[in-house]
């Protein structure tokens, strides 16, 4: 058997332990869009907040460039019926049509990422190591088992996260923890960001900033 095979089956056999039973929802249908189609919407909406690249430059709208298509298909989808609230992106996705939303994942997951640069060294290290290896006292998994080591996530079940703005990321935790949003499968994010600090949130988010 060719090593190279070999090693990539180990890692995937490492990284199916290393996921928790409850942390493993049933997969989105794979999301398929003409990403040509999207272009006047994202011209005329959705680049004002998330730019025509997906490289937003406000941190109060995250990153699109390169994100699964199933996962942009599958929060516009929630915003539309409102399993995920927001008011901004509420009547924006009210418009839209199921060709529409496939269309926007198409357009976004092609687009290509900017990297960004984290600023606080010390706090990047304490998010690494949450990122990489949890918190055992805690309870606090670690979020490479789902979203990979690098942050470029699972495609169909779990978001890439490399890049994402840190406020942005913070604010999501937050929400999750409160229950403000509450569209994860088997409330998974909910649990965990319930044991999770205000400093571990700060400290993962800037180290997912400069995941590449």
């Amino acid at each position: 058997m060719n090593s190279q095979v070999l090693s990539t089956g180990l890692l995937i056999a490492a990284l199916s332990v290393a996921i928790p039973a409850w942390a493993n929802p049933a997969p989105a249908v794979a999301a398929k869009g003409d990403a040509a189609k999207a272009q006047k919407i994202v011209n005329d909406v959705c680049g004002a907040c998330h730019a025509t690249d997906g490289n937003s430059t406000s941190p109060a709208y995250p990153a699109l460039a390169g994100q699964h298509p199933e996962y942009i298909a599958k929060q516009l989808g929630e915003f539309k019926s409102g399993a995920r609230k927001n008011a901004i992106m509420a009547p924006n996705a009210a418009t839209l049509s199921n060709d529409d939303m496939l269309n926007l994942a198409a357009y976004f997951s092609a687009q290509q990422p900017k990297p960004r640069l984290a600023k606080d060294a010390a706090l990047v290290a304490e998010g690494q190591k949450i990122y990489k290896g949890g918190n055992a006292g805690s309870g606090v998994p670690a979020c490479a088992s789902c979203h990979g080591p690098a942050g470029s996530g699972i495609p169909v079940q779990f978001p890439r996260l490399a890049g994402q703005h840190a406020k942005y990321v913070q604010s999501q935790l937050k929400n999750f923890r409160s229950g403000d949003r509450a569209n994860d499968g088997g409330k998974m994010m909910q649990v965990i960001a319930r044991k999770m600090t205000d400093h571990e949130m700060k400290a993962v988010a800037e180290y997912i900033n400069g995941l590449r």
